[in-house]
């Protein structure tokens, strides 16, 4: 039975284990958010939070800077930061959890990270999660306004528009319609009707001479 044997093995030895879990940490704390597969980011994210909540232990001792805090204060923070750096071995990242992160979480007790599960990974098909700290709850959205589109303007005198409405209508009705099919530019045909003089019609006598003439040709 696995009484008090808390966490995964992930078919390592545990020198190695430590040591990615360290890294992994360490990543976490100083980008604040990284992706790697769903069960790595379980087993990070219970050795972050408790890493940082030995830095919120500290309360407003965070806050004041060090030249003035006390001889008892002193000795507080140097001895949370070693119980730190027992998980997390990157000095830099244990200076911005006592310096940035642990402040942000004063009024928070526990939940300072959350995970999203993004798919799987193309190729072994693990699941893959992100794995990211909480912002903190008094900063402010960067989202700017959407500008709202410009109405168009209203004319005051509403007589002009509606003079300004009635003369293309009126142009309209003075220009005839062209049929549809017809070539641009082609006479209507009341213009061919009326264009130049008719010729005279032809006699009957006329006609029969013309053939007359073509027969005896």
């Amino acid at each position: 039975m696995r009484h008090k044997r808390a966490g995964l093995h992930l078919s390592r030895p545990a020198a190695h284990r430590k040591a990615l879990f360290s890294n992994l940490v360490a990543a976490l704390l100083t980008y604040e958010r990284i992706c790697t597969t769903a069960v790595k980011a379980k087993e990070i994210r219970r050795l972050s939070e408790r890493a940082i909540t030995w830095a919120r232990r500290l309360g407003p001792i965070l806050t004041k800077k060090p030249e003035k805090r006390t001889d008892e204060e002193r000795a507080r923070v140097v001895h949370a930061m070693r119980m730190a750096l027992r998980v997390v071995r990157d000095r830099d990242a244990v200076l911005k959890l006592f310096e940035e992160i642990g402040p942000r979480f004063l009024a928070r007790h526990g939940g300072y990270t959350r995970i999203m599960k993004i798919g799987q990974r193309p190729g072994d098909a693990a699941p893959m999660a992100l794995l990211e700290l909480i912002p903190s709850e008094t900063s402010e959205p960067d989202s700017k306004p959407v500008p709202k589109a410009k109405e168009p303007k209203q004319d005051k005198e509403p007589g002009k528009a509606k003079s300004k409405e009635a003369a293309p209508a009126a142009e309209s009705k003075a220009k005839p319609r062209a049929k549809p099919g017809a070539k641009p530019g082609a006479a209507s045909p009341k213009m061919k009707k009326d264009a130049g003089p008719r010729a005279p019609a032809k006699s009957a006598a006329t006609m029969k001479r013309a053939g007359r003439s073509r027969g005896g040709e």
